[in-house]
């Protein structure tokens, strides 16, 4: 018996839009890895490498001199090398895994079911690749007033935190909701960004919560993820002090390290793919409670029929 589908174009509440998004995860989680990793295997990998060089630098640092912390610069090199590997990689793989999740939401809307094309889900980020681009670079340029807001506001106690982190909802409900309308309404970026901003506006509250709860559930989601192979981790270093064992020159510990930064940078890079994935499924929401449009076409589909 196939699953019930989901439709995500209705009106609902806080707790209701969270509760769809999580029956909607459950439903849709293994085929959207398998999106997600087809597309991802490149970065995968660059994942990978950026980790052993991180990794391969940081140990170097600790075994020029584990007392005083001073470092070679080769180890240097390798651990800035890495780190700018990785920032390289999470900015494109971000880029591409917003688009797909976008994209896979608005292929379910058109056609639901679990059995989703994956040509279809990459043409159309293929498709608006341009207007992606220029989204995310109107992004970067946007977020620049929101880090100086932030700024200045940490030199308050305890209000300048609440409100930059509420000044950081904002800007990431809007950029959620606004990232929709390119791949469903197939609007230029600019209109999108105005339509993102009416959308969340006139949803202040809803469109506010729901960033801030996902973004908590999903982060105690990828702790919890990622405690299995950190207490092994534990496990094992543990193990290996008490048996007198260099870690800093072991290369079984340099691979587990290697491994388990790569895991969590794979993770980390998952994150925010279903982030996306969560307000596209609050825009749904929001826009037809805007709009009426599905409730409309019901009733002149009744109408239609007597």
């Amino acid at each position: 018996m196939p699953p019930p589908i989901i439709d995500l174009k209705q009106r609902r509440d806080i707790g209701e839009i969270i509760s769809v998004y999580f029956d909607f995860f459950k439903k849709h989680l293994k085929p959207y890895l398998n999106i997600f990793i087809r597309y991802n295997g490149l970065f995968i990998l660059g994942f990978l490498l950026a980790s052993y060089l991180m990794v391969t630098g940081f140990v170097g640092s600790i075994r020029a001199n584990p007392i005083t912390g001073t470092s070679t610069n080769d180890s240097d090199l390798l651990l800035g090398l890495g780190a700018l590997t990785f920032l390289g990689l999470f900015v494109v793989a971000s880029i591409l895994n917003h688009g797909l999740a976008a994209s896979y939401l608005v292929n379910y809307e058109k056609k639901p079911g679990l059995d989703l094309d994956k040509k279809a889900v990459w043409e159309l980020v293929y498709n608006n690749l341009g207007r992606v681009l220029l989204f995310i670079l109107l992004l970067i340029l946007l977020y620049i007033p929101v880090v100086i807001i932030g700024v200045v506001v940490s030199f308050l106690p305890v209000v300048g935190i609440l409100v930059r982190y509420m000044v950081g909802l904002i800007f990431s409900s809007w950029m959620g909701v606004a990232f929709m309308p390119i791949f469903y309404e197939n609007r230029d970026v600019a209109d999108s960004l105005g339509e993102g901003w009416r959308l969340v506006t006139q949803h202040f509250w809803k469109s506010v919560l729901v960033n801030f709860i996902l973004s908590l559930l999903l982060f105690i989601l990828l702790a919890v993820v990622l405690m299995v192979p950190g207490v092994l981790i534990g496990i094992y270093a543990f193990h290996s002090m008490e048996n007198g064992i260099d870690l800093a020159e072991s290369p079984v510990a340099t691979i587990i390290w290697t491994l388990a930064l790569c895991i969590f940078l794979i993770l980390y890079t998952l994150l925010q793919s279903l982030m996306q994935l969560g307000n596209g499924v609050l825009y749904f929401s929001i826009h037809e409670e805007t709009y009426n449009h599905n409730a409309r076409s019901r009733i002149e589909q009744i109408g239609a029929g007597e």
